[in-house]
């Protein structure tokens, strides 16, 4: 009797098992079921959201190569994502094939701790500008977009820098704006200085955005919105110039990123829907949608301002038959090894025969041969 007891009581368990596992894999098969249509939603989702930026398909990436650059370059400079940011000082909304580049950024990205550095290239940098009919020209930096659009500007910087670009973003006035004001505005500390300033430039920015804004009172701390904190970025005619103008628009950039990292999913839809489509770039969907799935896992590094040893000086600018005052980096091929020491920890850094080549035809054409005056 007890065998057949349990007998019975082993059948009776072993079915339980049975619907256990049963029951288990139903579990399994679920959330593998909803793991698989989020992805789908998702899919679907950003595919949308990548549909509103501007994408610029006549950017190819083997017109504006660096074919001088050695195996061993290519190696450190691929560990990273490096990609060139510009700032297009235009009147005109959603035109980024032309324009002076007033902010020109070259943005570093470590794909393993996701770190982003920043270096600003001062657009008055007195640089080869590579793609003009006359080879030889040097100009500022800022002229190579408004002559040749993105694709020469890239290979403005790849020319001169020793870098390997192959991707750009583009930008004007009105996105940044956009962008600051649905982050709720960007706390900045501003300089009685600044202040006469940052006015007097709202009052344009107000006009080409059509976006309101109150004049501030002095000197403090204020959360700028999206008219004040482009004309703060838009201030060189303060103490430092075109160098402190830099470091104010990395510092609004840095701002905006903190504020976005710390936003909810709501305000990264707004940010996205309104400011999308405000730019160009050559990035595609998939290496957009990839960034994107790793945009709350980056943090904003060290950044600078190119060339680090510098000195301003008049010199003729040759092609357009006129005297400028440029940024004159002291010497170019020094800065340019600096460059690869704080972007990639390239500490023992040669630079090719044609950056040493520039360099020394910046030298001639400038007389500037001293250190830095900075």
């Amino acid at each position: 009797m007890a065998n057949r007891n349990n007998s019975q009581g082993k059948i009776i368990t072993g079915r339980k098992s049975a619907r256990a596992r049963k029951r288990k894999w139903r579990f399994v098969l679920f959330g593998v079921e909803l793991l698989i249509l989020a992805g789908v939603l998702t899919w679907v989702w950003t595919n949308a959201k990548m549909d509103k930026i501007q994408t610029d398909e006549t950017f190819e990436a083997k017109d504006v190569k660096n074919e001088e650059l050695t195996k061993e370059t290519r190696d450190v400079l691929g560990e990273y994502t490096t990609i060139a940011l510009f700032g297009l000082d235009n009147r005109d909304s959603n035109s980024y094939n032309s324009g002076n580049s007033d902010v020109i950024m070259v943005a570093r990205i470590d794909k393993d701790t996701k770190e982003v550095r920043l270096v600003s290239v001062y657009r008055d940098t007195y640089l080869k500008m590579a793609d003009l009919d006359n080879t030889e020209a040097y100009s500022k930096a800022n002229a190579a977009y408004a002559v040749g659009g993105p694709q020469q500007a890239v290979r403005m910087l790849n020319t001169n820098l020793d870098l390997d670009i192959q991707e750009y973003v583009s930008f004007d006035f009105d996105a940044v704006a956009e962008a600051v004001d649905i982050l709720g505005g960007v706390e900045v500390e501003v300089t009685e200085a600044e202040v006469v300033h940052l006015n007097n430039y709202c009052i344009e920015t107000s006009e080409v955005t059509e976006k309101s804004y109150d004049p501030l009172p002095g000197a403090g701390t204020y959360n700028l919105n999206g008219v004040q904190a482009v004309s703060y970025g838009r201030i060189r005619y303060t103490a430092g110039d075109d160098f402190k103008r830099t470091e104010r628009q990395r510092l609004v950039v840095n701002k905006m990123v903190e504020k976005a990292l710390a936003s909810d999913i709501g305000t990264i839809n707004k940010l996205i829907d309104a400011v999308f489509p405000k730019i160009k770039t050559s990035l595609g969907k998939t290496e957009i949608a990839a960034m994107a799935m790793d945009a709350f896992n980056y943090k904003m590094g060290e950044n600078a301002g190119f060339p680090f040893a510098k000195e301003n000086k008049v010199v003729d600018i040759s092609y357009q038959k006129a005297d400028a005052d440029c940024v004159i980096p002291v010497s170019l091929s020094a800065n340019v090894k600096q460059l690869h020491d704080f972007l990639y920890g390239n500490t023992g850094y040669t630079v090719t025969e044609s950056v040493e080549s520039i360099s020394d035809e910046i030298t001639y054409r400038t007389g500037v041969t001293g250190e830095s005056s900075e």
